[in-house]
């Protein structure tokens, strides 16, 4: 019996060392799209697509697919092209210095042709696959978001409110695609997401404010013009959700919707007055949660109890 210690499998280290590398590759290319953004695109898009009156009469779930994939590959290829753009930045703030285009993991070119590449092929896949209309929404929401918002978050606090009509779109998108028109209800779903926006971003702007300080956004007020900047945009908004929320027409069980609306905004709300007045980390961490809960929710009782529009 040999007393010499086994040589490891040379071969076999080099097998997991190149597995390992290329389940970090697919990691960081995944991380790219934003999928938990996505996740939230795909939600709203769904909305508007289900109750928007189809334009042949019927549901037409292949165009339902091809509304959601169309919409996640420019989605995706939003979300890659905004940490392209933001590479530098991102490197300065804790929460993003991780990413992989702020932490040098994928080179700025590559980034640059995977995030060109998804939000061309989505454009053009809604164009086609779906209408022109769906197709003009997604790249117009794009383009705003990219070369409107992202640079503006540098320059004003005003960004807030221009980020909000690109981050709004998504159910627009989805009525488009359904119906091939827009109209009031259409509307109607807009100023819900729109309005949502500014508590939730708030939210998040406070808790990682120092972060934001470092990287030069100013998503923020400087000084003491922050504390009615943040009732501006939180109270405001959370009083004008819970009233345009209040204009959809449930077609079955009105009264359990209004009840079930009115909870929901009552409780979005107070959570909105706790933070405006307290301005800590919890109760902006609270607020952030309750803006989470809120929307799938309200959207959820659109979806069961207001009939498709005609």
């Amino acid at each position: 019996m040999s007393l010499r210690p086994a040589l490891p499998d040379v071969s076999s280290i080099g097998v997991q060392e190149r597995h390992l590398r290329g389940s970090t590759l697919l990691a960081d290319y995944w991380a790219l799209t934003k999928p938990e953004v996505n996740f939230l695109i795909l939600i709203t898009a769904f909305v508007g697509f289900y109750l928007a009156p189809a334009s042949n009469g019927r549901f037409l779930f292949a165009r339902l697919f091809n509304t959601l994939l169309g919409t996640l590959l420019v989605a995706s290829g939003t979300g890659a092209l905004n940490q392209y753009l933001e590479r530098k930045f991102d490197a300065q703030m804790r929460r993003t210095a991780r990413r992989p285009a702020a932490a040098g993991r994928l080179t700025p070119s590559a980034v640059l042709a995977f995030g060109t590449g998804l939000a061309v092929t989505g454009s053009i896949y809604l164009a086609i696959a779906v209408n022109v209309l769906a197709s003009v929404l997604a790249t117009l929401t794009l383009l705003t978001y990219l070369f409107v918002y992202t640079p503006l978050k540098r320059k004003t606090p005003l960004c807030v409110l221009v980020g909000a009509f690109p981050g709004a779109m998504p159910p627009l998108i989805g009525w488009a695609a359904a119906s091939g028109r827009l109209n009031i209800q259409a509307g109607i779903l807009y100023a819900v997401l729109f309005l949502w926006q500014f508590p939730h971003f708030m939210a998040i702007a406070w808790m990682y404010r120092e972060d934001y300080d470092r990287a030069g956004y100013l998503v923020l007020p400087k000084g003491n013009v922050r504390v009615p900047f943040v009732i501006l945009e939180t109270l405001l908004p959370l009083l004008g959700l819970v009233a345009i929320s209040i204009l959809q027409t449930p077609t079955r069980h009105a009264a359990e919707f209004y009840c079930a609306v009115a909870v929901l905004g009552t409780g979005f709300t107070y959570f909105g007055w706790k933070f405006v007045f307290e301005r800590s980390r919890v109760a902006a961490r609270r607020l952030l949660m309750a803006s989470i809960v809120y929307l799938p929710l309200l959207y959820g009782l659109s979806v069961m109890l207001c009939s498709r529009a005609r």
